[in-house]
């Protein structure tokens, strides 16, 4: 991790090879127990307008699937979240690159990871707020111990020169990540 301009440039990784990663799947009714049952962090990092939380899209939506993003316009997705000043997530197109920007949560180990499956063309962001007492804590009921957005990428994004970037201001911590589109 390198540091430029008050902003932390993240690592993106390629080789993650962990099995059962996101195998079990969070339900709308689990998730909605999980969230009334849990304590301050799950609402932070689950609430309303995160790019972490089921609900981002207008109905409910597993973050561990990986949802095609830049197939929709931020200003339909969102619109009903900006109109309530809820809105923590932002995502453009320019004719050089594809631009996610977002508030992160500030829970726990805060250790936000960015991996991509260059051959799947998904790119998830992650982060663990609690140590797992057996193994990896993605393979289980990973929402206990963390947060994930698997987002698929569009044909023509350069994965190998994305950079994410995270930046700490005011106790808030805030993520970009730049994917270049391929020039054919």
């Amino acid at each position: 991790m390198a540091r430029s301009s008050g902003s932390l440039k993240l690592e993106i990784n390629t080789d993650d090879k962990t099995p059962g990663k996101w195998s079990v799947p969070l339900g709308e009714d689990v998730f909605r127990r999980f969230l009334s049952s849990g304590g301050g962090s799950e609402k932070v990092v689950f609430s309303e307008g995160s790019i972490f939380s089921p609900f981002l899209f207008g109905k409910y939506f597993d973050p561990s699937d990986a949802f095609p993003l830049w197939e929709f316009e931020a200003d339909v997705l969102l619109g009903s979240l900006r109109s309530l000043g809820q809105c923590r997530v932002d995502w453009s197109e320019t004719d050089q690159a594809y631009v996610l920007k977002s508030d992160l949560p500030v829970v726990g180990k805060n250790n936000v990871q960015v991996y991509v499956d260059v051959n799947g063309k998904v790119m998830e962001i992650s982060g663990q707020w609690k140590t797992a007492a057996n193994g990896d804590w993605r393979s289980g009921r990973w929402w206990e111990y963390g947060y994930v957005r698997r987002l698929e990428l569009p044909g023509d994004a350069d994965l190998k020169n994305s950079e994410a970037f995270i930046s700490n201001k005011d106790g808030y911590s805030f993520l970009e990540i730049k994917i270049p589109k391929n020039k054919f």
